[in-house]
């Protein structure tokens, strides 16, 4: 019989740790010496994934537990430059249709088998331009992945794609072992449950619904991390329970906005607790709504545009988001100051000109008040989406449109949305990452309609020019011509408004001020965690 969360909790003696670790680690205390000190479970929590690689899925829980596991060709720093990890160096060809890469050499699989460029050659052809969601925009033009030596991989192009270097973290595009996935299902391969990775942290146990254990890799490539004898991922649905778990120091810390933000601003006011300024570079999270274009209501770019009108964006900051952000002018956030525009359309806040628009597109008041009405699908995941849902019913009924919000679990969200295509609007959000071709094409880009895919193209967006300024700045390899492919990309969707911009939030993370060193790259609790140690 599995040990209970509380278990792990209060003792981890039922989740058998003991073997595994130095007698007395759990409760040793630590003196504070500002250097790194060895030892100690880590009590994160975790939202139950539905397997433990992001090879192919990019759930946000997902990579939490699994960029601890897989480490990258490459991290990045808060710039967002690249930095070797996987990779020792790499070359860029002058045309920018070949990247060589020259690879760590030492390092092994949780497995002790080696890691070459094999590994890379395959989840590159086979995995990520394959099966990732993002994949299909981001290794679009690639078309081969050399392996002349065990330590060399040459990645080949069709057309330059510049922006590849900054998809290469664990986080985003994890390299598996080819010899477990090679000639079986990858899909439904056990190791997507029981992941061997290169990472500084190992699987151990996933109790459903209640906790899954990582240990320390003793064989890391980079010793003397990491310097924890492990984390333990504690499953705990409930974000009341996870605020008083957080005040009572049973979790050490919780990412992903793991309460509601009100009890967040409580939760920074407790001496014990922090809440950490970066660490979310890299995620650029965005809170947004999608519209069904295929709706004919919504065919007519003035009644989307009415309908931003009507939303008060600065409101849903301030009191949905508690002031964690700032409200979005477009689709880039402005943390990724290297393609960021606000120089874009600008809708400011006006009932009136909503109602008039509305007036101009022929949607009528009926003799009940009501023009028309629609459905609101929140994300299941955050008060944060229902909140946000319930300002656009009531902010939609003072011009004229009846919303009714509908609630269900994950799956039947995902195969609403992005399968069946059977709703109106969305109370969503997303990662931009660390370019948008990367974290932000997928939804608009017409070729990325592509029904079972979730977070692509949902709205079925189709224009010509968003299609044109984005594949243009896929081959772009001049930046200032890039970037400023963007900035066309960003005034043509402004214009058209398939998707409504909310806030771009922080995606806030409550730890416990003995957690030392979990922001040390702009990944933050997604990061690896290889330099995080317990100063208690």
């Amino acid at each position: 019989m599995g040990s209970t969360r509380r278990d792990v909790i209060a003792g981890f003696a039922a989740a058998g740790l003991s073997a595994a670790m130095p007698h007395g680690l759990i409760s040793q205390g630590m003196a504070q010496t500002g250097k790194p000190r060895k030892g100690g479970m880590l009590k994160m929590w975790l939202a139950e994934p539905v397997m433990l690689t992001g090879a192919f899925n990019s759930t946000g829980q997902i990579f939490q537990i699994s960029g601890k596991m897989f480490d990258g060709l490459v991290s990045y720093d808060f710039d967002l430059n690249p930095k070797p990890q996987l990779a020792t160096s790499w070359e860029v060809s002058p045309d920018g249709k070949s990247i060589t890469f020259k690879l760590r050499s030492g390092v092994k699989w949780h497995d002790g088998q080696p890691f070459t460029a094999a590994d890379v050659q395959f989840s590159a052809t086979k995995v990520w331009k394959a099966l990732h969601p993002r994949g299909r925009s981001t290794y679009r033009y690639l078309s081969d992945v050399e392996a002349p030596d065990a330590l060399t991989a040459i990645f080949r192009f069709e057309r330059p794609s510049p922006y590849v270097m900054n998809s290469l973290a664990g986080m985003e595009s994890q390299i598996l072992p080819r010899h477990l996935y090679e000639g079986k299902d990858i899909l439904t391969n056990p190791a997507n449950l029981r992941p061997v990775g290169t990472g500084p942290f190992k699987f151990k146990e996933w109790q459903r619904g209640q906790y899954i254990l990582l240990e320390r890799n003793p064989d890391y490539w980079d010793a003397p991390k990491p310097y924890l004898d492990g984390i333990v991922m504690v499953i705990m649905p409930d974000s009341a329970s996870r605020a008083v778990a957080l005040e009572s120091s049973e979790l050490d810390i919780a990412g992903a906005i793991p309460v509601s933000l009100a009890d967040a601003r409580r939760l920074e006011k407790i001496p014990t607790l922090t809440i950490p300024q970066r660490g979310s570079e890299a995620i650029a999270y965005q809170a947004f709504m999608e519209l069904n274009l295929r709706r004919p209501y919504f065919q007519d770019v003035r009644v989307r545009q009415a309908m931003y009108h009507a939303i008060d964006r600065a409101f849903i900051v301030k009191n949905i988001y508690f002031d964690f952000g700032k409200p979005a002018t477009g689709p880039i956030s402005y943390e990724n100051t290297k393609y960021y525009s606000g120089s874009v359309p600008r809708y400011e806040f006006s009932i009136a000109r909503a109602n008039a628009l509305l007036d101009e597109a022929g949607m009528k008041r009926q003799s009940d008040g009501l023009r028309f009405r629609i459905t609101q699908d929140p994300l299941p995941f955050g008060d944060h989406y229902l909140r946000s849902a319930d300002y656009f019913k009531q902010q939609m009924a003072l011009v004229g449109i009846a919303v009714d919000i509908r609630n269900q679990d994950f799956p039947t969200y995902y195969k609403r949305v992005y399968t069946d295509y059977d709703f109106d609007t969305t109370t969503t959000g997303a990662f931009g990452l660390t370019d948008p071709t990367v974290g932000i094409q997928r939804f608009y880009w017409s070729k990325n309609i592509t029904p079972g895919v979730s977070f692509s193209n949902g709205s079925g967006y189709n224009s010509p020019a968003a299609d044109a300024a984005l594949e243009a700045a896929q081959i772009e390899v001049d930046p200032v011509k890039r970037a400023a492919l963007f900035h066309d990309f960003q005034n043509i969707v402004m214009n058209d408004l398939p998707i409504f911009p909310i806030a771009d939030a922080q995606y806030v993370t409550i730890k416990n001020k003995a957690v030392t060193n979990t922001e040390v790259d702009p990944f933050g609790i997604h990061g690896n965690f290889a330099e995080v140690y317990l100063n208690r």
